[in-house]
């Protein structure tokens, strides 16, 4: 299995929020946060985060300080630039994605759609 280093200037980031929750879900057995997308919803696409153990084939790997994101390639254009965040809301947490080339989301938040 081979795995792609991934441009900087393509960067998907992190926030420490968002890095301290991975980090805390993460384990010897499932150590790599895999982020990818789906066609789904009314709109277009869904995003999809898992708690795995190795990255596929393909898969460019970051590194946030000791948290490992391991992107989907055939997502990379879908996610460039996109911030991945937690959010306090009431008493629950939430990760959102801060996507900028997001031009359209679906009412209830499943779904959205880029250029």
């Amino acid at each position: 299995m081979s795995t792609e280093t991934f441009d900087p200037n393509q960067s998907v980031t992190l926030t420490d929020a968002a890095r301290k929750f991975f980090a805390s879900k993460l384990t010897a057995e499932a150590s790599l946060v895999r982020l990818s997308t789906k066609e789904s919803g009314c709109t277009g696409y869904a995003y999809v985060l898992d708690i795995v153990s190795a990255p596929e084939a393909g898969d460019a790997i970051m590194d946030f300080d000791g948290v490992k994101l391991a992107i989907d390639d055939q997502s990379l254009t879908l996610l460039q630039g996109t911030e991945i965040d937690l959010v306090k809301e009431g008493i629950n947490q939430v990760v959102k994605f801060n996507n900028p080339n997001v031009i359209a989301e679906c009412g209830c938040g499943e779904s959205f759609s880029v250029n």
